[in-house]
């Protein structure tokens, strides 16, 4: 169904973008990444992370800054134009937010109008598929999440823009008619984990035989999505995507932070020694997607469990 067409990946050097990017070629697509390499990740884990697409003849990556207009409208400029856009650039984490709301809101929410202004100019105009977050839901709603809930209580910055990018998406879909699918993942973890995340740092301190900090009183659980079936959610959507549409894309099976710590440990084969420390501020206390809209609409299971995803991160961070 897609073989053949060109799409544009933002963010293609990060963790989802290169799966994202992987999957799209294997599907027979002509791929396009561009990736800006600013963040903590040295250049060359980001290389390492196309590895494997920089060896192919469909794939072009451009080193640059969505939030720059004429870089943007260049990519725009080819005598063949994109037939979609997956758009997964973005400053990410809850905490870091706190700290730089300024800078996510420039990267995450003028990145992505820029994009959208190229998109409408392109004529025929892309599909545009848009990579929100879970954390956009806040707290205090019923479990399991779905898209029908409230999502106007954000309580973080990244959250926020992460709302805020949606709500442009449905702007420029009901004003110009640009086809846009906002999929909404919770958690995702898998090889190429960015070295921020809790998963990745608890194995770090578990193989060197640190103890593991953890947040609160262990009680708070993530709804863990492999990042292999995140990459199958996005490949679906760009395929079918039509009007605009809001999807959870999530493993349905959420794990508590105490139960996610002693995995870790079991993955490493090593004992775990933990020590508590107060909530952090910005971090929800719950995620659990109801995923029957992905299902009906982007035929997605989450078909890898946490322990198998565990297991194969895990064996990715020792080959490293």
């Amino acid at each position: 169904m897609l073989h053949n067409q060109r799409i544009l990946v933002t963010g293609a050097a990060g963790f989802i973008g290169s799966h994202v990017v992987d999957t799209l070629l294997a599907a027979g697509c002509s791929v396009v990444g561009i990736d800006n390499f600013d963040r903590a990740d040295p250049r060359s884990v980001k290389h390492g992370n196309l590895r494997q697409a920089l060896a192919s003849n469909h794939f072009e990556l451009v080193d640059g800054d969505i939030c720059d207009q004429n870089v943007v409208a260049e990519l725009f400029a080819s005598a063949t134009p994109f037939d979609a856009v997956i758009h997964l650039a973005a400053r990410v984490g809850v905490r870091p937010s706190l700290q730089e709301p300024l800078a996510y809101e420039y990267t995450n929410v003028h990145g992505t109008l820029v994009l959208l202004e190229a998109a409408i100019a392109q004529k025929p105009s892309p599909r545009f598929v848009f990579g929100s977050s879970s954390s956009v839901y806040g707290n205090g709603l019923r479990l399991p999440l779905r898209e029908s809930d409230p999502a106007d209580t954000p309580i973080s910055p990244y959250a926020a823009t992460k709302r805020s990018g949606e709500l442009l998406c449905r702007c420029y879909h009901e004003q110009f008619g640009l086809d846009v699918f906002c999929l909404r993942l919770f958690t995702v973890y898998g090889p190429r984990l960015r070295p921020d995340l809790a998963i990745y740092r608890f194995t770090q301190r578990v193989l060197a035989g640190d103890s593991i900090p953890m947040y609160g009183d262990g009680s708070s659980s993530r709804d863990y999505t492999f990042v292999g079936d995140v990459a199958r959610a996005f490949t679906a959507a760009v395929a079918v995507c039509s009007g605009f549409e809001v999807i959870n894309i999530g493993g349905e099976h959420p794990i508590t932070l105490t139960e996610m710590i002693h995995l870790v440990g079991e993955a490493c084969g090593r004992g775990v020694d933990v020590h508590q420390l107060p909530p952090q501020d910005g971090d929800v206390l719950h995620t659990y997607s109801e995923s029957l809209k992905a299902r009906q609409m982007l035929g997605f299971e989450p078909k890898t469990s946490f322990v198998d995803g565990l297991s194969q991160f895990v064996s990715w961070y020792r080959a490293q």
